[in-house]
């Protein structure tokens, strides 16, 4: 039988010096009295599978709005993909994998409904903007539950991890790197999978350098590309690829932005055009009639004001929760 004592010795003698020990967490916003069997991450961990916030990922887009198949990513399908290559790398380097894990499945818990397209809508119409790593800590932070208290009391390297993914934004921890990193080998790699399922690319349109590179298929290049960080990381002691590497994955993710994330195939005019609709007349309707959010939201529209509550009801729908609100408010299809 092993003790979170035991399991915080083990971390010491076999991790890296890289690594982040458990046991020398910053700690949590309250103290809370500690768990007999589990480290501060793997709590962490658990409270974040067993979110609503997490289980709604489920019904979240990823890229295709209405995908005709059972087979496209969702946001939760993203998030495992991210946390199975986050964990690949951790353990190859040494690194807390629990640590790692808990950030990889709480760094999309603050998306919005339909993809992207819902994130630039609300960044468009909210006061103050939107960004989706932003209200993933808030989500953990504030709207989320936890024995009877607002928010998670999450640890600060996991909230530190969640709010640094994206962007050139860097986490403290190098597990936190580690995520970011394997996000973007994730989307990349699965958005090509789908793009090419859908018929939106073809093999041959893929760019020639990146292919010769990372290789032909799927599994190759996903593998190829978590080994390049594995060894470059190795070798520097700085989480990444290497450089060839990495201006190679970034020609594949122009290439994604130009082919399949900005593409009329992708993002049809009419679809973006309701998509708009649903989320700015949802938004709309909440700041007029505030009392038609669920009652935590109530108390935060008395502590955060209502717009703020608007944002966190109508990011936190679903694809097909929103479009029940609104045929609900607004009597359309």
């Amino acid at each position: 039988m092993f003790r979170r004592e035991d399991i915080e010795e083990r971390e010491k003698n076999t991790l890296s010096e890289m690594a982040t020990l458990s046991c020398e967490s910053k700690g949590r916003e309250y103290d809370e009295p500690q768990c007999e069997y589990r480290t501060l991450f793997q709590r962490d961990r658990d409270r974040i599978i067993h979110s609503k916030a997490f289980r709604r990922l489920m019904h979240k887009t990823q890229v295709f709005l209405s995908p005709e198949g059972d087979h496209f990513r969702t946001r939760l399908t993203h998030t495992l993909e991210v946390a199975q290559i986050a964990r690949s790398i951790s353990r190859a380097l040494g690194l807390n994998e629990d640590l790692t894990e808990a950030i990889a499945l709480g760094h999309d818990l603050g998306h919005t409904p339909f993809g992207h397209s819902g994130e630039t809508i609300l960044n468009r119409i909210h006061p103050g903007g939107f960004r989706h790593n932003e209200q993933s800590l808030r989500v953990v932070d504030r709207l989320e539950h936890h024995n009877g208290r607002r928010g998670m009391n999450l640890t600060f390297e996991v909230r530190d991890g969640i709010v640094n993914h994206p962007g050139s934004l860097m986490a403290a921890t190098p597990e936190g790197l580690v995520v970011k990193i394997s996000d973007r080998i994730a989307y990349i790699n699965h958005d090509i999978d789908d793009a090419l399922r859908s018929g939106v690319i073809s093999n041959e349109d893929l760019p020639e350098e990146p292919i010769r590179l990372f290789g032909d298929a799927h599994g190759y290049r996903i593998n190829n590309m978590i080994e390049n960080v594995i060894e470059n990381t190795s070798m520097t002691g700085e989480v990444g690829m290497d450089a060839e590497h990495q201006e190679q994955l970034m020609v594949l993710r122009k290439f994604m932005f130009e082919h399949v994330y900005d593409s009329e195939s992708v993002k049809r005019e009419e679809e973006i055009e309701k998509v708009e609709q649903v989320i700015t007349s949802l938004y709309s309707h909440y700041i007029e009639y505030p009392e038609d959010m669920p009652e935590d939201l109530m108390e935060i529209a008395e502590e955060d004001g209502v717009a703020t509550a608007a944002k966190d009801c109508v990011a936190g729908m679903t694809d097909r929760y929103a479009l029940t609100k609104h045929r609900e408010y607004f009597g359309e299809e």
